[in-house]
This record gives structure tokens, sequence and C-alpha cells, in this order.
């Protein structure tokens, strides 16, 4: 039996690439909650008055890092199974910024003394006083995505089993793109709504970036055939 050579020695298993990739995830997690408990930017508040539970800044935290974290858990799937470059750097550039994104949100809720996650089992309640944007408190329902732009528990299936492929990156961007979409009356409802003046600007970012990538991916489809889904 033949020793494996130089290279093959140093390749890491795949039990240890995931464990890297695990740990580089934690640390951004980490460090996004770092800089929202100890970063005090013009206009934060102290504990004594942080806002209220139902508040637009606490509801806009809870529920987008809900839908962020749907938002990278796709894009890694197409980082890692996509033979596409373009996809693949699109995928890596989405998962990181939305993965920073969280680790400030989480941050914000814990310095504010509240769940990372919305316990009440009704999301965007916090969005009930506009009729502008057209959205409102919404309840989970079997089979059902939990808020706009979200993905079911059927499509993610179908996106982590569909072969690498021209069908697969296809899907991943009409997913994304629908994502996207179905989260900015969020962001745009933050950016204008929230009370503390570093939630308005961290969702008015999320708008920019997001806008951008928004185009990015209709040409990216367009490219390939297809068309955003209905």
């Amino acid at each position: 039996m033949s020793s494996p050579s130089a290279d093959e020695a140093e390749r890491p298993s795949g039990v240890a690439r995931y464990l890297v990739i695990g740990a580089a995830v934690l640390a951004v997690l980490l460090l996004g909650a770092a800089v929202g408990l100890l970063v005090k930017l013009p206009g934060s508040t102290s504990s004594a008055t942080a806002p209220a539970s139902g508040s637009a800044d606490v509801g806009f935290c809870q529920d987008m890092s809900v839908h962020h974290l749907q938002g990278i858990q796709m894009a890694n799937t197409a980082r890692d199974r996509s033979t596409d470059p373009e996809i693949r750097q699109l995928a890596f550039d989405i998962a990181s910024t939305q993965l920073e994104q969280v680790g400030r949100m989480k941050g914000w809720l814990m310095m504010w003394n509240e769940h990372e996650q919305n316990i009440s089992g009704v999301y965007m309640a916090w969005m009930n006083d506009s009729g502008v944007h057209g959205h409102g408190a919404t309840t989970p329902e079997a089979g059902k995505p939990l808020m706009p732009g979200m993905a079911t528990t059927d499509e993610l299936t179908k996106l982590r089993t569909m072969p690498p492929g021209r069908d697969f990156d296809v899907y991943f961007l009409q997913l994304m793109l629908r994502h996207h979409v179905g989260g900015a009356p969020m962001a745009e409802y933050a950016a204008t709504r929230a009370g503390q003046p570093f939630v308005r600007t961290l969702a008015d970012n999320m708008l920019k970036s997001q806008s951008s990538e928004t185009e990015l991916m209709k040409d990216y489809l367009a490219k390939r055939g297809a068309a955003p889904l209905p």
C-alpha cells in the first residue's frame, strides 16, 4: 500500500474542512456581537432606554436575522456545489455580508436583553402600522414560508439535491432573487421607522447592497436564458 503524497498529507479531511468553516462562521458571529455590544455609535442608547420589545428596532433585528440565516444557508449551498465561478463568487459575497449583519443584529438584541429570535410565532407584527408596504404580521403555516421571499422546506430540499450545472445555478438565482425582493420591505421600513440611528443605517446599507445584487442576479438569469420566479 503506497504512502500518501505530500499534497495529500497536507490536504484537510472533509471533517476538518467543515470544522474550519464552522469555526470561521462562529468567529464572524462573535465579532458582530462584539461590535454590537462594545462599539458606542453616535445616538446609541443605554440599556435603560433600550427599544421596546415590540418596536421596529427589535422586530427588525429578530425577523431579519431569521430571513438572513436562510439566505446564508442557500448561498453556502451554491458556493459549495456550483461549478460556475460567477455563481460561487456571488454566493460567497452574499453569505459573508449577511453573516456579518446577523452578528450585528444579534449583538444589539443581546445588549437590549431581548431574545435572539421572535418567540411569539408571529413575524413582522412590528410593521402593522404601515399600509404602504403591503406587509404585516405573518403566522407560519405548514408548507409555506415564514416571511415574504423565504423558500419553503421543499424548495430548500430541491436546491440541496439538484445536480451541479446550469439548472442548479438558475434555481439558486431564482430563489435568492425572490429572497432579496421579499426581504426588502422590512429593510425599507426599518430604514425610516427604527428609533436607533445605527439600526436605520444598517437597514439602509442592506437595501443598497441587495439592490445591487438583485440587478446582478437578474442579469445572470437573462444570460442563462431564464427568468425570475413568478
